[in-house]
């Protein structure tokens, strides 16, 4: 079977799911399904004459609204390719397009099937949706009347062997003191500021030693160019005025390899999300991979497995931030992580992925 996965921008270094569909076309060969990865962001119109020379059997749309430059030319995209479509949503339940109409006038566009505030002709005109989390699972059913199916995503970051004495030497880390770290894509809403003051309330208190590494790149396609630098000048602003130059190491971007390293080395990792975390972090699911207790925030769509499996608290709170990185420091990694991390897999994705495609072809 010969699947097209678009996405957005085809950069897995500026954009998760970019990474995402490199992941998962990886895993795909191992269950029948060869892919292809088509860029759509920006010119939807040449995406649709390029998937009609490669006419695949199955065009498998992966929709996260910056992915596209929030605007709506994909949600045409079922109208100009001859194969059966099937769409991920990596976001949904929180934009329209356009802003200005009403959620009333949606809604009773929504109720008879063909449109949808967020995709337009995207959704209602797919073969099957998938999401990736139980919260969007249910707005869309609630919204659509559409019954997607739930594919859990894998980790983001694959273990590799690390020498921890090493790793911490490589980036002037002390041996002994103990090491927070944060990875991802360094954006407003992950919540760095909290964390930076976390810091430097335990160093003024139970932990004068502790170290943080903000490991990841500024620059992706949720905050470019001059809006990247802007947050990154805040952020270096921040370490200065806290005190915390000599203790806080910012990476930039890093390769995956390194990222696991840097996992290995630290004692403990911080994923303090403005919107609360929730199980679609491929960044979360490395930390719990990697067997690192892991601190961080709840929120509408965070799910009693995930509470059992981290420590977490109100977003954009530094204090309660700061009490749960001493209880994961002094305690280590909670039982049910390994068993969240476990029920994450990119095997079992791409088995899923494949029975998703083998069902719309069968009906056509």
């Amino acid at each position: 079977m010969r699947v097209a996965l678009v996405c957005g921008r085809d950069e897995p270094r500026r954009d998760g799911v970019a990474d995402y569909v490199h992941r998962l076309a990886a895993a795909l060969p191992a269950y029948g399904v060869q892919a292809e990865v088509v860029e759509a962001g920006g010119r939807v119109l040449a995406a649709a004459r390029d998937l009609r020379r490669l006419d695949p059997d199955v065009v498998h749309v992966q929709f996260a609204p910056s992915a596209y430059g929030y605007g709506p030319a994909v949600g045409l995209l079922p109208a100009l390719v001859r194969a059966p479509v099937v769409t991920t949503l990596h976001e949904y339940g929180w934009w329209s397009w356009p802003a200005r109409v009403p959620s009333a006038a949606w809604s009773v566009l929504e109720r008879g099937g063909r449109w949808d505030r967020e995709t337009l002709r995207l959704v209602p005109a797919s073969g099957a949706v998938v999401v990736t989390n139980p919260a969007h699972e249910r707005a869309v059913r609630e919204r659509l009347g559409v019954v997607p199916r739930l594919v859990p995503i894998g980790p983001n970051v694959d273990r590799v062997p690390a020498d921890r004495a090493e790793v911490r030497r490589r980036h002037g880390l002390p041996q002994d003191a103990p090491v927070a770290v944060f990875f991802g894509f360094v954006h407003p809403v992950k919540g760095v500021r909290w964390l930076l003051g976390a810091v430097a309330a335990l160093r003024a208190t139970i932990h004068p030693d502790l170290h943080l590494v903000v490991a990841g790149g500024f620059d992706s396609l949720a905050l470019p160019g001059q809006e990247a630098r802007d947050f990154e000048a805040e952020v270096r602003a921040g370490v200065a005025a806290l005190g915390l130059d000599d203790v806080v190491r910012i990476t930039g971007w890093v390769a995956a390899t390194e990222v696991s390293a840097l996992l290995q080395a630290a004692d403990v990792a911080a994923l303090p999300f403005t919107h609360g975390l929730t199980t679609k972090s491929g960044s979360l699911l490395a930390v719990l991979d990697h067997d690192l207790p892991l601190v961080g925030t709840r929120g509408k769509g965070t799910t009693p497995e995930l509470e059992a499996a981290a420590w977490l608290g109100p977003v954009r709170e530094s204090e309660v931030l700061a009490q749960n990185l001493r209880s994961a420091l002094e305690q280590g990694p909670r039982p049910a992580a390994r068993v969240l991390a476990d029920a994450h897999a990119w095997d079992a994705a791409a088995k899923a992925h494949a029975e998703v495609y083998e069902g719309v072809l069968r009906r056509g």
